[in-house]
């Protein structure tokens, strides 16, 4: 089942230059066969991160961590998140107010499930992550809602 991470609807999210996070990609692709895919990921990060599955809200592995450390994606192993960046927003996914780096995120319009959201792509296997809103806390304003099941944590 897939649930929307917010109640909320908005368009790309534009950065202070005036370009999208998508503007900047990473050249160190990660091609694989779907069936590769299914081999290396659990079934729950193979439906997230290559069919754009979202996991139940706070049933995550991640949504409660408080452990400081590194958020990889757990499709290829591209650093997304820092443990200082994430804050408990109370959505029922992990949320970060920024990305580590952000040429390692790619955005694209999610206009699914009759909203019309900003999904949130790991930039070097285009593995689905989430969804980012401009409803999160200061510097940034952003809220980037992740799931768990996106991501393998890279304990200090």
């Amino acid at each position: 089942m897939i649930f929307p991470e917010s109640r909320f609807t908005l368009l790309r999210i534009m950065r202070p230059k005036g370009t999208f996070m998508s503007d900047t990609k990473s050249s160190d692709k990660v091609e694989k066969a779907e069936a590769e895919w299914r081999k290396e990921l659990s079934p729950m990060q193979y439906a997230v991160l290559r069919e754009k599955a979202t996991e139940r809200p706070f049933s995550g592995e991640y949504e409660h961590e408080t452990r400081p450390g590194t958020y990889m994606c757990a499709g290829c192993g591209q650093t997304l998140f820092e443990s200082d960046a994430k804050f408990d927003s109370g959505c029922g996914w992990p949320s970060f107010t920024n990305p580590a780096v952000e040429s390692h995120i790619d955005e694209e319009q999610d206009t699914t499930h009759g909203m019309i959201r900003t999904e949130v792509l790991c930039s070097k296997c285009s593995g689905h992550l989430g969804h980012v809103f401009n409803d999160g806390p200061g510097p940034t304003g952003l809220r980037y809602c992740i799931n768990s099941a996106a991501l393998k944590l890279k304990a200090k």
